[in-house]
């Protein structure tokens, strides 16, 4: 029990939270995204990218993400349990397609990344990151999220569709060097008095 805490904690019971990420926080997102892709995407990614993986190189992309944001719309979240980075988001305007305008609904943001390392899966880390980015969206006179999903990605589908999600007929097909992969657009209105 922390004894500067007015709220006690049960023993068994975890400590997690949603927060902006810091500067800290770059190599643990990296690791987070290493160990999940290399786990959930096996299958789909070409062996060469997860095999020849430069963490280096991703923590020294992902401390860009965190310190110095392309705009002020684009953001980075981690997901901790106790003081565990366990997963993270990021976020930002979408790349519109020439000739596609904006959308309809109103301003968007992306979800570009939505990741919880297999090994602290189940536990609400994803729904919590998911909906602190649409609380940061709705505040900032967001109408809509999006986020792109690869065909073969199905635990990511499900995940998205069970938080009310679903595939708005927009697909693009990805350059791997090796068999193309195909991934679908998928959306959510997000309510004002949500």
């Amino acid at each position: 029990m922390d004894p500067t805490s007015p709220f006690p904690r049960l023993p068994g019971t975890a400590e997690v939270s949603v927060r902006p990420a810091r500067e800290a926080d770059a190599a643990a997102i990296a690791r987070v995204q290493t160990v999940t892709w290399r786990t959930a995407y096996r299958a789909v990614l070409p062996a060469v990218v997860l095999d020849e993986w430069d963490e280096d190189a991703v923590t020294a992309s992902w401390l860009a993400a965190v310190t110095a944001p392309p705009t002020p719309a684009h953001g980075v979240l981690v997901a901790v349990e106790r003081d565990t980075v366990v997963g993270f988001a990021a976020y930002g305007p979408p790349e519109v397609a020439a000739g596609a305008g904006a959308h309809p609904a109103g301003p968007t943001t992306e979800v570009a990344a939505l990741l919880v390392e297999p090994r602290w899966g189940r536990r609400g880390h994803g729904s919590r990151l998911l909906a602190a980015v649409a609380d940061l969206a709705r505040a900032g006179g967001v109408a809509r999220l999006q986020t792109w999903l690869l065909d073969e990605d199905r635990v990511s589908a499900g995940f998205y569709e069970s938080a009310g999600w679903a595939p708005d007929g927009w697909v693009r097909t990805l350059d791997t060097g090796t068999a193309p992969l195909r991934e679908a657009r998928w959306h959510t209105l997000l309510e004002e008095d949500a």
